[in-house]
């Protein structure tokens, strides 16, 4: 669990991905959209992505991916990130955490 937290907290956005996840190339693709360049985890390519995943299980991440960390806190799954930059206030995260200027 330590690795993912320390992971999560090294760059202003950080997504978990699998790369055969529709729903994590989706959420790459709106931070990329937006600006953004979040560091990508993908748990089916890292040798210890099975202990990652069942860290980022531990801390509730359930679908465990995409599991979407800005400024170093959890902010959800896809559902959450799509509700997120539905209402507006995903951008104004990436912009407090300084992963995005405007």
């Amino acid at each position: 669990m330590d690795k993912v937290r320390d992971l999560a907290s090294r760059n202003a956005a950080v997504i978990f991905t699998k790369s055969s996840c529709c729903m994590c190339h989706s959420i790459k693709t709106l931070f990329y959209e937006l600006g953004a360049s979040p560091a990508i985890h993908e748990l089916d390519r890292e040798a210890n992505g099975k202990e990652m995943e069942r860290a980022l299980r531990g801390l509730g991440c359930n679908p465990t991916v995409p599991a979407v960390f800005i400024g170093g806190k959890w902010v959800g799954s896809a559902k959450d990130v799509l509700s997120l930059h539905l209402d507006g206030s995903l951008k104004q995260m990436l912009m407090e955490a300084k992963a995005i200027w405007f």
